[in-house]
């Protein structure tokens, strides 16, 4: 049975080691285990009787704005909906703090699409969203898409 929890202390090396594996892809930025214990309430983790699956964190940027990052399942758990349901878990977080606008930026641009996100142009984020891309070895020429979401109208709810 899929159970959808916050974070706890000791998920953190699955995180890291989950989130780095697909940092040496270049498929997401790595996370040194400091910066996952500094954001480790972002972090929602998903298992499947106990055994660790993956992870998502939404992390605030500013009072109408989110990012969701660090989506990652392991191998055997893709290709099942578990993503899907993962991004719903952290997109109803959003919608209980009052966030209206969730955005990603990912290469997995199709995925994003069938959980309801829209390819938007990455001139439009606030630059308060690229604080982290200084640390990115593909910075300043970033290849990966900008989508976003309205969890509900800012100002009220859905």
């Amino acid at each position: 049975m899929l159970v959808f929890r916050k974070a706890k202390m000791d998920d953190v090396e699955n995180l890291h080691r989950l989130i780095n594996s697909y940092a040496e892809k270049g498929l997401m930025l790595p996370r040194s285990r400091s910066m996952i214990y500094e954001c480790l309430r972002e972090f929602t983790v998903v298992e499947d009787d106990g055994e660790f699956l993956g992870t998502g964190g939404l992390h605030i940027i500013w009072e109408d704005l989110a990012e969701i990052r660090a989506l990652a399942l392991v191998e055997s758990a893709t290709r099942r909906g578990i993503g899907r349901q993962l991004v719903a878990k952290l997109l109803e977080e959003a919608r209980s703090l009052g966030i209206p606008r969730v955005f990603a930026l990912t290469y997995q641009k199709e995925f994003f699409e069938k959980c309801g996100f829209r390819l938007i142009d990455k001139e439009q984020m606030p630059h308060k969203v690229w604080k982290e891309c200084i640390n990115c070895p593909k910075f300043p020429n970033c290849d990966e898409h900008a989508m976003m979401i309205e969890v509900f109208a800012a100002g009220g709810e859905n």
